[in-house]
């Protein structure tokens, strides 16, 4: 590397400071931290910067908080428009989940603000063109949006809340919660944990294709 490129103590010099730098590890703390933990301060630690500096780039927490939403709606895959409907919309979904799982913090925030980027507006005119095309009317696709949503997003919430990740921790959790039971005392609890839950291969992340199957099964296009 040139000597033009170092730093006065010889190190590499840091990527220039930007707008997307800075979201991007706004991103980072939030995944390792929290949102309650992000600050100024946290973002700007990472970057070797003083967090005074971020406001060249940012106004604040709440531009922040705007660019992550965004960030994250970046990161969640367009409903292709090679193939039918319901497998487009599917495929959205399976990758919007995967995406929310890998962020926790964003579910509670993706629809929360008031000044969508780019990235969102993309998103949200691809999902809803995709419903128009195959035949919805403006009402029907609001509703399926909503529907869709709706599940996806409180499915997300429900699968990072249990305490439970893999099939070793199903079967440690699930059996300690049998075990401490009294004997006949829960008897389709007991049912539901020994002919299911404690089966091996059980998932509980396969109940969302169930579902949302059921939600698409259940819309359908305007008639004609």
């Amino acid at each position: 590397m040139p000597e033009g490129r170092k730093g006065r103590r010889g190190t590499s010099a840091r990527p220039p400071l930007s707008r997307e730098h800075v979201i991007r590890t706004a991103v980072a703390v939030a995944d390792r931290k929290g949102l309650a933990a992000l600050s100024m301060r946290a973002i700007a630690e990472p970057l070797g910067v003083e967090a005074m500096s971020l406001y060249h780039h940012v106004s604040g927490r709440e531009d922040i908080l705007d660019g992550m939403v965004d960030a994250v709606f970046g990161e969640i895959d367009l409903p292709p428009r090679d193939t039918d409907w319901k497998s487009a919309i599917r495929h959205r979904a399976d990758s919007a989940r995967a995406v929310l799982r890998s962020h926790p913090w964003a579910v509670g925030l993706l629809d929360s603000r008031t000044t969508p980027g780019p990235a969102t507006l993309r998103h949200h005119d691809a999902v809803i063109g995709t419903l128009r095309t195959a035949g919805f009317s403006v009402v029907m696709a609001a509703h399926a949006v909503s529907l869709i949503d709706s599940y996806l997003y409180g499915f997300v919430i429900q699968e990072l809340s249990l305490p439970l990740q893999g099939p070793e921790e199903v079967e440690e959790v699930a059996g300690a919660i049998l075990n401490s039971m009294p004997a006949d005392a829960y008897p389709h609890l007991t049912e539901l944990a020994t002919e299911l839950v404690l089966k091996p291969g059980y998932t509980y992340g396969d109940e969302f294709g169930f579902g949302f199957g059921l939600i698409l099964d259940a819309l359908c296009p305007d008639e004609r």
